[in-house]
């Protein structure tokens, strides 16, 4: 990990900010529970916030470690869904026959 003086936060404050403001509405809660079944948690977003808020009052370790331990969760959540379609490896054996578009069934 960078030293404190050059280390950065992954996103600005306000990011954090507007992305608890967004997990808090309504929209996006009836979203997610459509979605998923379960209302969003929604904790994270504000913890992110006030750590990135005291690394940048103090440059606290705790702080910056609190976010990189944040945002690698968060990336790795998102790597853990399998892709929808199953990637081909090549072209199906019958590609170029015509469809049977003409056909009733």
């Amino acid at each position: 990990m960078a030293d404190g003086g050059s280390w950065r936060p992954p996103r600005s404050c306000e990011d954090y900010w507007w992305e608890w403001k967004h997990c808090r509405g309504l929209r996006h809660a009836f979203h997610h529970y459509y979605t998923h079944g379960e209302l969003p948690a929604c904790g994270r977003w504000r913890e992110d916030y006030e750590a990135c808020r005291a690394w940048e009052r103090g440059r606290a370790a705790a702080a910056q470690e609190a976010l990189c331990k944040s945002e690698r969760a968060r990336v790795m959540e998102k790597q853990k869904y399998a892709p929808v379609w199953k990637l081909r490896k090549s072209p199906p054996p019958d590609w170029y026959l015509p469809l049977d578009e003409d056909k009733s069934n």
